[in-house]
């Protein structure tokens, strides 16, 4: 029996869908098709009913699955003992939201190559929300967002918080000295994306200081975030980590004012036999993380 048959079986079933495990095993439909195929002359048994919304096991696909897992989980282990597998290999899908791109995702994937240097590495950016719902979709293989994702298979570390500043372009007016937070909250503020985590607990914020109509900006982009607060178009409630070097040479600055509570940095990825490589890095990052937390100090990233 073919092992790399085995491993494709074990992906439909994770993934429901042929055109997604084609993608993940960079393969395609016809092949992972002919796969099944073969797998299921050679048992005798149809291991997937097939419809319009994708593939579900049979009952006999149940009682398969759970012997494939131990099969691979089984020659995983027999290379680890031959050492063979100190090195690992194969594709990786990642997502990220702006803040983990603008601050130590290039030190992660530095460390993967050189960890791995086999791993081929797929990224997507975009939002926490995004990302999250394409993970439990199949389409990504380990995110990094704001939440607990709450599912079966997948796994949450929380990695880091990340404290929230008023920030302001420091030639701006609206760098000045304001009286209260009300008279802050006056002006135009900027954030991330709408119904985000640092977007809901900003209006959440606001709301428990009797601020019930700001004008808040929803922005999609860390880095247009960025230029719309240099530019002056408002002040930016956002992580001083992703401005350290503007606030370092002077060109913006925080505002001595009580702002939105951290938000918290989360690695979730879909675990299971054959998803050693989603481990290996969720484990490099923890040390990526506690490095740039080292390296920021708590006044811009806390540690988990």
């Amino acid at each position: 029996m073919n092992l790399r048959f085995l491993e494709t079986f074990v992906w439909v079933a994770r993934l429901g869908s042929f055109r997604l495990t084609a993608e993940k095993l960079s393969s395609t439909q016809a092949a992972i098709s002919s796969r099944i195929a073969v797998l299921e002359g050679e048992l005798g048994v149809q291991l997937f009913l097939r419809d319009p919304r994708g593939v579900t096991l049979t009952a006999d696909g149940q009682k398969v699955l759970g012997y494939a897992e131990r099969m691979i989980d089984t020659w995983h282990d027999l290379r680890k003992v031959l050492g063979q597998e100190t090195r690992l290999s194969g594709r990786i899908r990642i997502g990220a939201m702006d803040t983990v791109i603008h601050s130590w995702l290039s030190a992660l994937f530095t460390c993967v190559t050189d960890a791995h240097p086999n791993v081929e590495i797929e990224l997507l950016a975009d939002t926490a929300l995004n990302l999250s719902d394409q993970l439990l979709k199949g389409q990504l293989d380990l995110v990094f967002q704001t939440d607990l994702l709450r599912a079966e298979s997948v796994r949450n570390l929380k990695l880091a918080s990340y404290p929230i500043r008023w920030v302001v372009a420091t030639d701006s007016p609206l760098n000045r000295a304001y009286t209260s937070l009300d008279e802050l909250a006056r002006e135009r503020l900027i954030t991330f994306s709408r119904n985000s985590r640092p977007h809901q607990d900003l209006l959440n914020f606001l709301h428990q200081h009797g601020i019930s109509t700001p004008r808040v900006s929803c922005v999609n982009s860390a880095a247009a975030i960025i230029q719309l607060i240099r530019d002056g178009f408002g002040i930016g409630a956002l992580p001083p980590a992703l401005v350290s070097e503007a606030l370092k040479h002077g060109a913006l600055a925080l505002l001595p004012f009580e702002a939105p509570p951290p938000f918290a940095v989360y690695a979730s990825w879909h675990t299971g036999v054959g998803l050693t490589l989603n481990e290996a890095i969720v484990a490099l990052s923890q040390q990526v993380v506690g490095g740039f937390c080292a390296q920021v100090g708590p006044e811009q990233a806390l540690p988990a």
